[in-house]
């Protein structure tokens, strides 16, 4: 560990700083709301200095005092989260990441007791820190990225010496803790994306091994590696890909066999699939066929459905599986697991989709994206069948278009012929076709929807549906006019599928923007799903539904879309809502002691869960079947009080 000279650094930028706190903290006396600029200004100009970040440690009682957090997010830090504070630092403008890093010092004097403060025990404010520099753990590397260098007014370089700086207190251990609980938090959900979760892991790597860091007691850290560089005797020592090439030539039957239970076993461990196990497959084709059962790990279900479409599983490993695309082995075998190919239609699509051609704009959205290691349509394949393997594991990425990304989701758990059509128009034709009331809906014409540019961060199917998606729902809004309910009541029917219930229930009076029946409003949605009080009939298909997503303060972020899968007793014999969240990370936690599950009460992956009390406190739109309702009076005036109270203290407190 570093230490600290107690006495501040003397220099102009110091005094400088010092006059504009207590000019803040003068004016705060008779105006709380005073602008805070001229001191993170100054604070930007002392974290340039060397030795300024021991300058602003010693100064945190008086940052403190001056109202510098206050009226902020930062004011509270128990209720801030390590990912939005990640994005302050290396996305947000100068003002959000000179006070993100004012607030991480001060995290660091409460951690190291230096400081007390009220809101925040040294543990918490210890395990943020932590969570933060996990996150971030290439910004403790020598060099600056060239994102970082070219931030404005040397923003780079203060984020870059304050990770360092950090690092002197906190020591890589604690760091590679808690960088290995969000990896296994993430991967529990089965995501459809997993690069940045591969990156994660590359680091985990590095520090492994780094000679200077001890890790003698970081087994979990060496199995996520291990499952992603060498999960196999064969390539144990990762090698490299040509090396791990002339080792398969030259194994025999034993050792192939070996190597593919080992491959199959880590990619089910963990969701993750190594750069080698494709190898494998390709290796197998042709001469270990019987083998690829194995080496995907299929149980009786996925290896009756290979043994009824041979020829066609045999082509989607010729055509679409390779190291750069390797999580498409998961979807794969998953897809196999589903039964999904004992859907008829679906094996005739996938072959349409082997032989298709992709009109110029897929093509060249495609390889601008994912490069040119392998023809556009390679990537657009191996997303196909990662989506139609793993329906609940796709997400949205940073774009506001959730409504879009639970009809993929729905489409192929449920209908994924559907959506096979859906991406051969899109694909070969830039275009897909809808109906809304009889009337016949093109994208081709149609202006941007919500997303205004065109994704980066999503999977190959994404990209070439959602900005589709996403100008048909913006037109099907636009075709209902004027109409006196909410305009989803008719839009989802219609852009989702027939199994869209009719009914619909709003719990805010589209006209005042105000509480309607509240009471009223969580006794039908029991009726609706509540097996107690429904007639005890399931969930049958995904419905669309929105919440009132709030932040950790219980405070409303935004109205957002989900899918509800279903509704029944968790192990704990607690009654649960089992649903499907399309921001990439279901692990949300809501305020008020509502905190989403990803796993451990039942959840299947990629399922959230929350107790049905919770959930119904959140939800501001629900869809249901008129005639599968049951009494709404049944339900407990006590749990319909505590519902509404829960709504009315949060996201509802100003309705």
């Amino acid at each position: 560990m570093s230490t600290r000279d107690p006495t501040p650094l003397e220099h102009p930028a110091t005094e400088q700083f010092d006059a504009a706190l207590e000019r803040l903290a003068q004016a705060r006396l008779s105006e709380p709301l005073a602008a805070k600029d001229e001191v993170l200004e100054s604070a930007r100009d002392v974290m340039v200095l060397r030795g300024g970040l021991d300058a602003l440690y010693a100064r945190v009682p008086a940052i403190e005092s001056a109202g510098v957090f206050a009226n902020s997010d930062w004011e509270q830090p128990v209720i801030l989260q390590p990912a939005l504070a990640m994005r302050s630092l290396r996305q947000g403008d100068a003002s959000l990441t000179v006070i993100e890093a004012l607030n991480e010092i001060r995290l660091l004097a409460v951690a190291r007791g230096d400081v007390f403060h009220p809101c925040i025990s040294a543990e918490q404010a210890q395990r943020f820190l932590n969570q933060v520099m996990a996150l971030n753990l290439d910004l403790l590397s020598a060099t600056l990225s060239e994102a970082d260098r070219e931030r404005p007014q040397a923003l780079g370089e203060v984020v870059h010496s304050l990770y360092r700086y950090l690092l002197d207190s906190l020591g890589y251990e604690n760091i590679l803790d808690s960088l290995v609980g969000e990896v296994s938090r993430l991967l529990s959900q089965r995501p459809v994306q997993t690069e940045s979760i591969k990156q994660m892991i590359s680091q985990i790597a590095e520090c492994l091994f780094d000679p200077d860091t001890d890790t003698a007691d970081m087994n979990n850290a060496a199995s996520l590696v291990s499952a992603l560089f060498g999960p196999t005797p064969g390539c144990r020592d990762d090698p490299g890909l040509a090396v791990y090439c002339q080792r398969l030539a030259a194994m025999d039957e034993v050792a192939l066999a070996d190597e593919a239970v080992d491959f199959a076993r880590a990619m089910h461990d963990t969701g993750l699939v190594s750069p080698y196990h494709p190898l494998l497959l390709r290796h197998l084709r042709g001469c270990r066929d019987e083998l690829i059962p194995t080496a995907l790990g299929l149980s009786m279900t996925g290896l009756d459905v290979l043994q009824c479409y041979t020829q066609l599983v045999h082509t989607l490993i010729d055509e679409a599986v390779y190291p750069a695309t390797s999580q498409s082995v998961y979807g794969l075998a998953m897809l196999l697991e589903r039964g999904t190919l004992f859907t008829p239609p679906v094996a005739s699509a996938l072959w349409r989709q082997i032989g298709l051609t992709l009109c110029v704009e897929s093509s060249q959205k495609l390889a601008r994206v994912f490069g040119d290691a392998h023809p556009p349509r390679v990537f657009l394949l191996a997303s196909i069948m990662g989506l139609l393997g793993q329906p609940l594991g796709i997400g949205q990425g940073n774009n506001p278009t959730c409504q879009s990304v639970i009809g993929l989701s729905m489409w192929a758990y449920n209908d994924p012929d559907y959506l096979l059509q859906l991406v051969a128009w899109a694909a070969r034709d830039d275009e897909i076709i809808m109906r809304f009331e009889g009337q016949r809906v093109s994208s081709r014409e149609l202006e941007a929807g919500l997303a205004k540019e065109p994704p980066v961060d999503v999977d190959a199917v994404s990209l070439i549906l959602v900005a589709h998606l996403d100008r048909i729902y913006i037109e099907m809004g636009r075709l209902c006019g004027e109409r006196n309910d909410d305009l989803h009541r008719w839009i989802n029917p219609e852009l989702y599928g027939w199994w869209v219930g009719e009914g619909f229930r709003v719990v805010v009076d589209i006209h005042t923007n105000k509480l309607g029946n509240h009471e009223g409003f969580i006794r039908h949605f029991y009726a609706s799903y509540h097996p107690f009080y429904n007639g005890n009939l399931p969930v049958v298909h995904p419905q669309p539904a929105g919440i009132a997503v709030t932040d950790s303060g219980a405070r409303l972020v935004g109205r957002h879309a989900i899918t509800i899968l279903r509704v029944a007793l968790d192990p704990a014999s607690e009654m649960r809502v089992y649903f499907f969240n399309p921001n990439n990370d279901s692990g949300q936690n809501w305020g008020q002691g509502i905190h989403c599950a990803t796993q451990g009460h039942g959840e299947r992956p990629g399922e959230a869960s929350l107790p049905i009390a919770e959930f119904a406190s959140r939800l501001f739109v629900f869809h249901y079947d008129p005639l599968e309702v049951g009494d709404p009076q049944a339900v407990p005036e006590t749990e319909v009080t505590r519902i509404a109270e829960l709504g009315k203290t949060s996201w509802a407190k100003d309705l």
